[in-house]
């Protein structure tokens, strides 16, 4: 038996998250059913992070066992074989021979989200799945400040789905960083662990910022409310990326 770390990339339009369902066209599944037609055995991948439906990934991490050891590049090229004759938007840029201590999700010590926000009066015509196009211009340094009475260590209730099954809403923001370039607005957040739908919740609260709707002071009250009402918005999933995850060095 071998374990392998997949790196992962895809495009989360056509799925409803990474997780199986039942019923449902998941990333997680598409990758197994990939797993199975190249080399027989059955198996269920563990990832960094369970993305929600519509959400991208260029930097996912997830360890699968295999009864045999193939070379690593056999692995990566046999199930993008597989994924591309199945017409999967995923594919597997690294396939890493690693210890059976290592866990994609457990081992895990940060977590790195970007969110983009198309700021300009015309939709977008190429990136439509890859973005939330927001008309009205947003002042992205004012939001850039706002962000950052999240950062630190915080009850996160506010910001947070109501159906998390976090165990604690206590979660420590590392960064949150908001910058412009032309007509793109780049949210980028790092933590250790994040709760379900926190960024896309602190992103639709910052986009009220922008608009010159709330203050930074408004987030502070909104944090310090701990109550999922108090959010001011959820930004949708398709302009949600998860771009890396850190491990400890081997």
């Amino acid at each position: 038996m071998q374990r392998y770390r997949l790196d992962i990339e895809y495009d989360g339009t056509a799925y409803a998250g990474w997780q199986r369902q039942s019923g449902q066209h998941s990333v997680q599944a598409a990758i197994e059913q990939a797993v199975l037609s190249f080399c027989g055995d059955r198996v269920s991948l563990r990832a960094a992070g369970r993305t929600d439906a519509g959400v991208h990934a260029t930097g996912q991490v997830a360890h699968v066992d295999l009864s045999r050891d193939w070379p690593a590049d056999t692995v990566r090229d046999a199930l993008n074989a597989h994924l591309g004759k199945a017409e999967e938007a995923v594919s597997i840029l690294a396939a890493v021979p690693v210890a059976d201590t290592f866990d994609a999700r457990f081992s895990a010590t940060g977590r790195h989200y970007l969110y983009r926000i198309l700021n300009r009066r015309a939709p977008p015509a190429l990136e439509r799945n890859r973005v939330w196009w927001v008309p009205k211009l947003l002042d992205a340094a004012a939001m850039h400040e706002a962000a950052q009475e999240l950062v630190g260590r915080h009850d996160f209730t506010t910001f947070r789905s109501a159906h998390c099954q976090a165990k604690s809403p206590m979660r420590t923001l590392d960064r949150l960083h908001v910058t412009r370039d032309g007509d793109v607005i780049e949210v980028r957040a790092a933590a250790r662990s994040f709760l379900h739908n926190q960024v896309r919740s602190m992103v639709g609260t910052l986009k009220r910022v922008g608009e010159g709707a709330w203050t930074p002071a408004d987030v502070a009250t909104a944090l310090a409310a701990r109550d999922r009402a108090a959010c001011a918005g959820l930004a949708p999933p398709q302009g949600l990326f998860l771009v890396k995850v850190d491990y400890p060095a081997s």
